[in-house]
């Protein structure tokens, strides 16, 4: 009880520090401001939420917290952003610590297998649970598989360097077996079980619009085929429906340095309907209510929710919009509501 009685206190002067701060910036804006001995710095900034919060706070997350305030004061951040989580050192779990007296965090273990070079960022992760493994998609086009076997993770992974352009999303075929990838001008279809050569499987394009994202659409039918769900730059949505026929039919010649088959865009039944007047963000199969669910940056069309079969007539869809556009959403089957994210 003590504990919290201090940090409450450290925390009323902390936000006190802040509002000075904010004070101080607008009047430099506007000319208004006489340097003196109150003026706060960055050092001072610095040794004061050390002095309030101690070990608890780092030095990284303290100068991304001052750049923020003095870039946008009218935007100030909130104070959990100023802390940090401890990772233990033992086992690569991470443990509950006095060092972390603010946010705690459950024991996780970690993968110490690298899936990304410098200057790269994870631009999709996937769990499959009936097959105990995650999938993983990098922006410059590492795609891997992480396998859980035992205590240990086992991980296959491929470079996919054929394409300049940037991977924005990827999802699981569970009937097909394979891994689903966009960029923004192809469809990529990985051959992840593959023993002879990992760069196998399959690429369709061209793809005219810009490909942000993309979703399975799970059933409970156990047919030998997957539909996939994508959404583009231009508020377009796609429903693309692919078997085992298709992989044999409409493959062309793999090049030399990969084996990788590519298929052409024009080849396949792909219905699409603009639903949006703005970028798909976030496209979702929502098993539990039988419908699918895509939001865009769009202020009008937000968020959309309805049958799939939408896709490929005129009907109305039922859609509800959100001041500035949804960026992100999930459903929540217990409590049966739809939460989403501007």
């Amino acid at each position: 009880a003590l504990e919290l009685i201090d940090f409450k206190n450290a925390l009323e002067q902390f936000q006190n520090l802040l509002e000075k701060m904010i004070i101080q910036k607008t009047k430099e804006s506007s000319g208004l401001y006489t340097k003196d001995d109150d003026a706060i710095d960055y050092d001072k900034f610095y040794t004061t939420t050390q002095t309030l919060f101690g070990p608890a706070v780092k030095d990284q997350n303290i100068q991304a917290f001052f750049r923020k305030i003095i870039s946008n004061p009218e935007e100030k951040p909130e104070w959990p952003e100023i802390f940090g989580c401890f990772l233990g050192e033992s086992d690569g779990m991470s443990s509950p610590s006095k060092e972390n007296m603010v946010l705690l965090v459950s024991e996780k273990q970690q993968i110490t297998h690298s899936v990304v070079k410098r200057k790269d960022v994870i631009k999709g992760i996937v769990k499959v649970p009936l097959l105990n493994f995650t999938v993983t998609a990098s922006q410059r086009g590492v795609i891997t598989v992480f396998s859980k076997q035992r205590k240990s993770f086992f991980s296959n992974s491929f470079y996919f360097h054929q394409d300049t352009a940037w991977i924005t999303g990827c999802d699981f075929l569970p009937n097909l077996k394979y891994v689903v990838a966009v960029t923004e001008s192809t469809i990529i279809l990985w051959d992840y079980k593959s023993k002879e050569n990992q760069n196998s499987g399959f690429v369709i394009k061209p793809m005219k619009n810009c490909l942000l994202c993309v979703s399975t659409v799970t059933t409970s039918d156990h047919l030998a085929k997957d539909t996939i769900l994508m959404g583009d730059d231009k508020g377009y949505v796609y429903l693309l429906t692919m078997t085992n026929d298709d992989f044999i039919m409409k493959q062309s010649k793999a090049e030399k340095e990969s084996q990788f088959r590519f298929m052409d865009s024009e080849s396949f039944n792909m219905p699409k309907r603009k639903l949006h007047d703005d970028w798909v963000v976030k496209i979702k199969y929502i098993s539990a209510l039988k419908r699918f669910a895509s939001c865009s940056t769009d202020s009008t069309k937000s968020f959309v929710l309805d049958d799939i079969k939408r896709l490929e007539d005129n009907l109305p869809v039922k859609e509800f919009s959100v001041p500035k556009g949804v960026n992100a959403f999930t459903y929540c089957g217990k409590a049966k509501v739809i939460v989403t994210g501007g």
